[in-house]
């Protein structure tokens, strides 16, 4: 009888346990679920994620375009553009990742559209091959780099709206009391991406023995605005002269605030001409890519024509000469 009742009573306290650790996991998990989910940006999710700083800081800038120093010529500003258009857009591929899978992408198409001409029955003659190089260039290129170009200007429109508010932040902050780098701190938690990323990765930067001015310098330089250029210009002449720092960057919030009114004011007279721009640079990719895949023999029937070899390359080259005029019309600096 003693025996059944011990027995009893250690099965009661396994299943006690069991339920108490079974119910802890479930609390651990949850917590740490909610730590990652409340975090207010990608910096702060990565290291609630228990990524060190200094992983989070090389990760953050693996597309940085200063990084790796000046870039001459033609094809180093190319790629020195690609890699801010990455950075601005928060994408984890470098310059060669992107650049290797388009070529990859670019092989792929090629080869395939080869094969299919050659069982279809059309003679690979140089127009047949313009044809699937250039088809070929549109999926792989030009869509990933429109992709690309789009999602960085979105999020560095999204940085130009944040950054008055950060600043009124900022002031705040200090006429409590707070210390520079404490007011960049509260920056950090309280502002959501892009720029409550960026903020942390300045922290981080002086943290680890660089000047505020050069780390905040390099944030400027990673996103080309002129309105944080005039912040770090405002600290340094700040940290030279002295006088009341809250009330010179109040005074520079409302400069940025009344710029971006006017900056408004002249996206909205000009948003016809940026949008002609979109659509005829965009129109004729996405015309061919459609009209090639729902017809390949509108332009495989009459890429055996002798003119075809001169015509089609011209034709090229005038639309991308009028797509560079164009975006040279619409870039309106305010």
């Amino acid at each position: 009888m003693i025996e059944s009742q011990l027995i009893r009573i250690l099965i009661l306290l396994a299943v006690f346990a069991s339920v108490f650790i079974f119910a802890q996991v479930i609390l651990s998990i949850t917590t740490q679920g909610r730590a990652h989910s409340s975090a207010i940006n990608k910096r702060l999710k990565l290291i609630a994620k228990g990524i060190g700083r200094e992983d989070v800081l090389t990760q953050l800038l693996k597309n940085d375009p200063l990084a790796y120093g000046e870039h001459h010529g033609l094809i180093g500003r190319w790629i020195l553009g690609l890699r801010r258009n990455l950075q601005m857009a928060a994408i984890a591929f470098g310059p060669g990742e992107v650049l290797l899978g388009m070529v990859i992408l670019f092989l792929v198409i090629g080869l395939a559209l080869g094969l299919a001409a050659w069982i279809g029955g059309f003679p690979l003659t140089l127009g047949v091959v313009q044809l699937i190089v250039a088809l070929s260039v549109s999926v792989a290129v030009a869509i990933p780099l429109l992709v690309i170009s789009f999602l960085a200007q979105r999020r560095r429109k999204r940085m130009q709206e944040q950054f008055p508010v950060a600043l009124d932040i900022f002031v705040r902050a200090l006429r409590a009391g707070h210390p520079i780098a404490s007011a960049i701190d509260l920056l950090t938690k309280e502002m959501e991406d892009p720029i409550g990323s960026e903020f942390g990765l300045v922290g981080d930067e002086v943290s680890y023995g660089a000047e505020l001015t050069e780390a905040l310098t390099a944030m400027a330089e990673r996103w080309d605005l002129d309105d944080m250029r005039m912040f770090v210009v405002s600290l340094a002449v700040q940290n030279e002269t002295g006088g009341n720092l809250a009330e010179i960057l109040e005074n520079l919030s409302e400069v940025i605030r009344e710029r971006m009114s006017l900056f408004l004011k002249v996206r909205a007279l000009s948003s016809e001409g940026r949008m002609t721009g979109w659509v005829l640079t965009a129109a004729p990719i996405v015309t061919f890519l459609m009209v090639f895949m729902v017809n390949p023999g509108f332009y495989l029937e009459v890429a055996t024509d002798p003119i075809f070899y001169i015509g089609f390359p011209i034709i090229i080259c005038v639309f991308l000469l009028g797509v560079f005029w164009i975006r040279k019309m619409v870039d309106l600096k305010v």
